[in-house]
């Protein structure tokens, strides 16, 4: 046999591409440029952008020069006295307030929500399930709807004009879609780590503890982001419930720059601006284990 007869096999095995080859071509596939993408995004992006943009400037902008200005426009003689007269208008009080309900509106949804969440991940039996879809009934359910008979069980425990008459209630309807989510995430937890600590004698107490809250924090991060939004714009609980400046939040202090002679649409705006800092500062923190727990609504 001759020479080359030897080396024409290893030029056919040279001419086929290997995996990394392939692999290459693939990821060069994946990256190609998507202009409707792209054009998306940046209609998208203007869409948030403009209005805050405009929100911001006329914030800036004297009370006497505000409805003839074009929000568009940048202030010609921008000012940060609205700013002052937020912050002395009873605005700390206001944030006060508002943090500890949404601390409280945290606190109740994630004790409440994990163990429940478990129990309807790892029980098969009726109640469970019944419970499971009792609490997504409640998705359904509008606070518009129930506010009258919410209001009557709030008179009747002597929660009106309180804290917990805020609380409570938000805190109820925050439950369902925080169950829905931490469901989903609970079962990406595979059965293998739930039986090597059932063979390790791990009660159930135990395996929530060390094993469940651990592996499910991109889905606790997620109901804490979110049970905090609705406690913070909250708007129609402290309305129905509360009535003097005692337990006054951040939403009705609002209507603190409207009377029955006119807007002060600057204030107002600031005011709008101090009170979405916080929660934006939070998302700005926690934004990856919001949209890794999100992802996870579905479970397997």
């Amino acid at each position: 046999m001759s020479h080359d007869t030897l080396r024409r096999p290893s030029r056919v095995r040279a001419a086929e591409p290997g995996p990394a080859a392939r692999a290459t071509g693939r990821r060069h596939w994946t990256r190609r440029p998507n202009p409707l993408a792209g054009v998306g995004s940046v209609v998208w992006l203007a869409v948030v952008i403009v209005p805050i943009y405009a929100m911001i400037s006329s914030s800036l902008t004297h009370q006497d020069k505000a409805l003839g200005k074009n929000a568009l426009m940048p202030p010609t003689d921008p000012t940060f006295d609205n700013y002052d007269t937020v912050l002395h208008n009873g605005f700390g009080h206001l944030l006060l307030n508002t943090a500890i309900v949404a601390a409280a509106v945290v606190a109740v949804v994630v004790v409440l929500c994990v163990p429940l969440s478990y129990v309807a991940v790892r029980s098969r039996t009726f109640w469970s399930g019944a419970a499971f879809r009792l609490f997504l009934l409640g998705v359904a359910i509008p606070a518009q709807a129930v506010v009258v008979p919410l209001y009557l069980m709030i008179a009747k425990l002597n929660l009106y004009d309180s804290l917990l008459a805020i609380i409570l209630p938000t805190a109820a309807f925050a439950m369902p879609v925080s169950v829905l989510i931490l469901t989903g995430t609970l079962r990406d937890i595979s059965e293998e780590m739930y039986e090597a600590m059932a063979l390790d004698g791990a009660s159930t107490t135990r395996m929530l503890f060390q094993l469940v809250v651990p592996m499910a924090k991109g889905g606790i991060s997620t109901v804490v982001i979110y049970a905090a939004l609705q406690a913070w714009n909250g708007l129609l609980f402290p309305l129905i419930f509360t009535q003097s400046d005692g337990p006054r939040v951040l939403t009705l202090g609002l209507f603190n720059y409207v009377s029955q002679f006119g807007v002060n649409i600057p204030a107002l705006l600031a005011s709008v601006v101090l009170s979405g800092i916080p929660i934006f500062a939070v998302y700005l923190v926690a934004r990856r284990a919001l949209v890794g727990g999100l992802m996870g609504v579905g479970g397997k």
